[in-house]
């Protein structure tokens, strides 16, 4: 049983010792010059953080898929990192998908991480193709036939917007680890006791592989507004409150952010988390900075 948020006041962020964590990050790929050297910025200032793997994203309907592919082949050849490649079932046949998986592995990357993916922009309902993979639990078999990889897939604390009932969704989530997965990173959330409720029903569900909350700092709260209506994160009312006022004001806005997620990440190592995946949206202040009050140094400051 999770420990609950009251158990998770044990300990001040003024004197914080959250002892040895696994850390990964979220980037996607640039579609302008502008973009790629923000991009490269990024991973670069996180790059000596040393994090336990980096992954690429896959934009709606596939629309990213070589960009994709060539952010990850860059990372692979110029970094330290270990990248791990966003992959769906959308917009490919199974062979196609099959034969970017193999390009994967033949170029050495290991780590996918295996999604169903968003419909294509103007469409607004998933449908399967005939040829293809029809959901994320197929996908991961599929994937497990070409190599061995280390497959991660989502979670949703908040509920999958598409799930017909909570507990279909936590069933869906025992297929997919059942099929092969070696982790689940869950869609990002608010409230600690949120992703601490998830991972007990998850559990008590036979979910057995282990599920790293995913952090987004807020960097612009309108957009976060926006992109949770889609994707089913609920956005708590007094996150609003927090950022009320600061839509012109970008410094203000990642003070408060800063702030809020190193509160989330206290309750949550508190209560036993020890693993956590960033989703960076390719900024690296924001990440930098958390990753610092939860103890992780450079790896050259640390030897």
């Amino acid at each position: 049983m999770a420990a609950s948020i009251d158990q998770a006041t044990a300990f001040s962020l003024l004197d914080w010792d959250p002892g040895p964590l696994s850390l990964s990050f979220e980037f996607f790929p640039p579609n302008s010059e502008k973009m790629e050297e923000t991009l490269w910025t990024a991973i670069k200032r996180l790059e000596p953080l040393a994090p336990d793997f980096v992954s690429v994203t896959y934009g709606a309907g596939g629309s990213t898929r070589e960009r994709t592919h060539n952010t990850v082949a860059r990372i692979l050849k110029e970094t330290a990192l270990t990248p791990a490649a966003h992959l769906t079932c959308i917009g490919a046949s199974r062979g196609e998908i099959d034969d970017i998986a193999r390009r994967y592995w033949d170029e050495g990357v290991r780590h996918i991480v295996a999604l169903r993916g968003d419909p294509a922009e103007g469409t607004s309902r998933y449908i399967p193709r005939e040829d293809g993979y029809a959901y994320a639990a197929d996908l991961v078999a599929g994937l497990k036939r070409v190599g061995d990889f280390d497959i991660s897939v989502a979670g949703y604390p908040d509920v999958h917007p598409a799930a017909p009932s909570p507990q279909f969704d936590l069933e869906y989530l025992r297929r997919k680890v059942d099929a092969g997965a070696s982790r689940v990173i869950t869609q990002y959330f608010f409230d600690p006791a949120t992703f601490l409720r998830f991972r007990d029903k998850a559990r008590a569900a036979g979910v057995k592989a282990p599920i790293v909350p995913g952090i987004m700092p807020v960097t612009n709260f309108a957009q976060v507004r926006r992109f949770s209506a889609g994707c089913g994160a609920v956005v708590p009312d007094w996150l609003g409150r927090h950022f009320d006022g600061l839509d012109n004001d970008p410094a203000t806005t990642r003070m408060v952010a800063s702030a809020i997620v190193a509160e989330q990440c206290r309750q949550l190592i508190a209560a036993g988390v020890t693993e956590f995946h960033f989703y960076t949206l390719n900024r690296a202040e924001l990440t930098a900075g958390i990753c610092h009050l939860l103890g992780r140094r450079p790896k050259e400051a640390a030897q």
